[in-house]
């Protein structure tokens, strides 16, 4: 014999929340099922009947049905009604909703919401309100009224990009290259990445400066290299210090990073002879090269003779502009650009047209040469406010192991700190007083490597210098005394 539906007298209560009204419903239903008020099978009420019941209008309940059918929680047939589905009371006792709740999760009082700090010194981070609006809206403006391109650009697109660029680094840095030689890349690490493809670098040594980048460190050793640390000193990395047996070698020319080293003229020529001698290809990250102050720029290392076969030039929008760009360019020795390409189209890491095309307007209509110019004069000013502020502390500064590195080029200084100190846990502490600064302990590997502060300037405002190098002169202090 069939079995015929269960009439059920139901009596809900809605819950006194403000969601829509079929929202409403549906969850008392559901509550009612999660109680057992109602099994699989039984016959929910006529929708007129439930309305005039709890003195709402039918098209709500009809509303709250369809939801119930859609969510699985029950089924309509001809004849017979709407009834409970099989398996919704399992649902109901799991917590399964008919609707995704638009009120919000609340947080557990043991995971507080993280505030932003006070004061970010964070290294790398340039201030983003230094760009004009108007350049910037205007370059976005012209890629926008381009035609819409039918492929994605790959390593070979981006010709606009590519000729301002080219166009750039001669005047900038001295470097002369082809447009046709230069790789557009979505990051420094993915042209690390390349290179570690292109130039056959896994399972092999690379030369890499002690303390160094540990993102770049990182990425080579995911890229299946061994980076070899060589310990830098106040000249940067030592050319003497390379082994027949290193393929590579990265290394930040400019200014070191993290210790803001600006390479003498003598060691750059040096490198690249050696490296030239050897076969051993370079890899020049010049990633804030475009800042320094009160020095005389210093050629890169690609645009020293031989710098062509041997260095890989690497370039990003990400300190002179922003990091959200995610866009970088690389210059390969002519002997790797053909397999740089053939990686590429292997991995099919691309940059995004639209954005190569507004970078490419704003170099092209000089925008990126006044920003430079102002953001350099603006940095060089909150440089010199942050040193001079230190420098005030006579209890810090003349004690000794205590210096400032790295002044001359970038956008950071290194207070650097004795060896006994445990400037990961004095960062730390700052970090509770509001002042976001790292130590260099993620940056070495080795434990007894060189201790000291990070200290990004680009948006600490001038007028807040003494502030912050009081709190560091106070922290440290107090620290060293124990």
């Amino acid at each position: 014999m069939a079995r015929h539906p269960r009439d059920v007298q139901l009596t809900l209560t809605l819950p006194p929340t403000g969601a829509a009204l079929r929202h409403r419903i549906s969850e008392a239903i559901i509550d009612a099922i999660r109680l057992g008020r109602l099994h699989p099978g039984d016959a929910l009420p006529p929708t007129r009947a439930l309305a005039a019941e709890l003195g709402v209008s039918r098209a709500g309940v009809v509303e709250a049905y369809d939801e119930l059918c859609a969510a699985g929680y029950a089924c309509s047939r001809p004849g017979s009604g709407t009834l409970i589905a099989p398996g919704a009371d399992a649902a109901a006792a799991a917590g399964a909703g008919s609707h995704v709740s638009d009120r919000p999760t609340p947080v557990p009082d043991t995971e507080p919401t993280p505030t932003a700090p006070t004061w970010d010194l964070t290294p790398g981070c340039p201030d983003t309100g230094l760009i004009s609006p108007d350049d910037w809206r205007r370059a976005w403006r012209a890629a926008a009224a381009a035609p819409i391109r039918p492929r994605s650009p790959g390593s070979t697109g981006h010709p606009e990009l590519r000729h301002a660029l080219a166009l750039h680094l001669r005047r900038t840095r001295g470097i002369l290259a082809d447009p046709d030689e230069l790789v557009l890349v979505p990051g420094v690490d993915s042209a690390l990445r390349t290179l570690a493809a292109a130039a056959d670098l896994v399972g092999r040594d690379v030369a890499f400066e002690e303390p160094g980048y540990r993102n770049a460190r990182r990425t080579l050793e995911l890229s299946g290299a061994r980076p070899r640390p060589i310990l830098v000193d106040d000249d940067g990395l030592d050319p003497a210090a390379l082994r027949e047996t290193d393929a590579a070698v990265y290394c930040t020319p400019a200014h070191q990073y993290p210790l803001g080293a600006r390479m003498p003229v003598a060691r750059r020529a040096g490198l690249v002879a050696r490296a030239a001698a050897s076969g051993t290809l370079i890899i020049e990250d010049d990633y804030d090269g475009e800042f320094r102050y009160d020095v005389s720029a210093l050629p890169a290392l690609r645009s020293i003779e031989g710098g062509r076969e041997q260095v890989a030039y690497l370039g990003t929008a990400s300190k002179i502009l922003s990091p959200s760009i995610r866009l970088a360019w690389l210059l390969p020795p002519p002997a790797l650009l053909q397999r740089v390409h053939e990686s590429l189209r292997r991995t099919g890491e691309n940059c995004c047209g639209v954005t190569g095309l507004a970078l490419a307007h704003f170099i092209e209509s000089g925008a990126l040469t006044r920003h430079l110019a102002r953001a350099s004069r603006t940095y060089s000013a909150r440089r010199a406010a942050l040193v001079g502020a230190l420098r005030s502390h006579p209890a810090l500064m003349d004690r000794p192991g205590i210096d400032l590195a790295g002044i001359e080029a970038g956008l950071h200084v290194v207070l650097r700190l004795p060896d006994h100190a445990d400037d990961d846990a004095i960062a730390t502490e700052l970090g509770t007083r509001g002042i976001a600064v790292p130590g260099l302990g993620p940056y070495r590997t080795d434990a007894a490597g060189p201790r000291g502060l990070m200290l990004g300037y680009a948006q600490l405002p001038e007028t807040q210098a003494d502030t912050v190098a009081g709190a560091i002169a106070e922290v440290v202090g107090r620290h060293l005394a124990r």
